[in-house]
């Protein structure tokens, strides 16, 4: 059966991208992102990481046009800083540079009020991690208007970190007996200003389709491709519409920005790195993402956070089944380690001083014949490989 979101025009297993492996030099293929040999400086590598927005820009797009404030445009500097920066943590690399790429559609939006929210995003999110000790550099980037490319406007971000090679979280140090601590995606950490739906970058698509009512197309036609009947917006919400069960609106809740770990993580790096085997940051693939590292691993997650109520309420919406659910969205749970057993309290002990949510979701089993993972929840017992 094929899953909603693949209805919605995405291809979450990303197939195609196993034609450039053979032209990538990675020193650890398990690893969670590619390290390359540093060539000026032996002993370490570097780490460079690109990921973007996603299809939030078009929802904050739909925001602005709606209400004429640009502002909306401002937490998409964070969604593209932390869907790089939370990665590259995975393999225990420390943040240096980024740049940006704004691809914008100047007949539809006003690019110069976008840059100047965007730039003024940026600027917080630099002084924020600061303040948790995250220090990274705007090395600048490009700007570039495509009227007849983009309909609207996209954003990303391209990182890069360094990590010394004897210290990699290569995912080769995953062994059964290893526990999976979960880092919750929604709520409020510390560092926050407002609640977290919990949705990070990934499922925005299928999101905004079941969600949002079918009028906003034929409003705005530039905000969909294919509005055929096939592939339309179905949704019975206005973006502005409030949600008891989600705490804050329809719309905020859809744009609610990517949450940072990279603070938390890393100070887990640093007070308890003998007894971490495996970083996984909940992106593309959801729960699955876990079984992209490591070697024979069965994961078997059988205490995972209920999800969040936004996830609750695309699944409602949509119709999608649970199954696919957990392979689209991160279900409630952003930023995974595994660690030694007897690390585990201390794990959750150091996330909890940032006032976010972390207990042991599952644990690591030996695996015949490749990774593969077992979700055992309330909503069904699903496998994948």
């Amino acid at each position: 059966m094929t899953s909603k979101y693949a209805e919605s025009g995405v291809d979450v297993k990303k197939r195609g991208i196993e034609f450039f492996k053979s032209l990538i030099g990675n020193l650890f293929p398990e690893a969670f992102c590619v390290v390359s040999e540093d060539p000026n400086l032996p002993g370490f590598g570097i780490v460079t990481h690109v990921d973007g927005a996603g299809s939030k820009p078009i929802q904050a797009y739909l925001h602005w046009k709606e209400t004429g404030d640009i502002s909306w445009f401002m937490g998409l500097a964070q969604d593209a800083l932390a869907m790089n920066i939370d990665d590259i943590v995975c393999v225990g690399a420390t943040p240096i540079n980024f740049v940006d790429y704004v691809a914008v559609n100047p007949l539809k939006v006003d690019k110069i009020g976008l840059l100047r929210v965007l730039s003024a995003g940026f600027r917080e999110c630099m002084d924020l991690l600061e303040d948790l000790g995250v220090r990274i550099i705007f090395s600048g980037g490009e700007t570039a208007d495509l009227p007849d490319q983009i309909r609207t406007v996209d954003i990303s971000v391209t990182m890069n970190g360094r990590v010394n090679l004897s210290k990699v979280l290569a995912g080769n140090r995953i062994e059964p007996g290893d526990v999976i601590v979960g880092l919750r995606s929604g709520g409020k950490t510390r560092y926050e200003k407002r609640e977290n739906s919990g949705i990070m970058c990934n499922g925005i698509t299928l999101a905004r389709l079941c969600l949002m009512h079918k009028s906003y197309q034929e409003k705005y036609p530039e905000i969909l491709e294919g509005g055929d009947g096939k592939r339309s917006y179905y949704g019975r919400f206005r973006f502005d519409d409030y949600v008891d069960e989600l705490g804050m609106t329809v719309g905020e809740a859809i744009l609610s920005p990517t949450r940072f770990y990279a603070p938390v993580v890393l100070k887990i790096i640093e007070e308890l790195s003998p007894y971490i085997s495996g970083l996984i940051h909940n992106t593309g693939g959801g729960q699955t993402k876990c079984l992209r590292i490591g070697r024979n691993i069965h994961y078997i997650k059988d205490n995972i956070f209920d999800p969040d109520p936004i996830f609750i309420l695309i699944q409602r919406e949509s119709g999608e089944s649970w199954g696919s659910m957990f392979e689209n969205y991160n279900m409630g749970v952003g930023f995974e380690v595994i660690a030694r057993p007897e690390a585990a309290d201390d794990v959750i002990s150091i996330s909890e001083k940032f006032n976010l949510e972390a207990r042991v979701i599952g644990r690591c089993e030996r695996s015949d014949g490749g990774n593969k993972l077992t979700i055992r929840s309330k909503y069904g017992n699903f496998q994948y490989k």
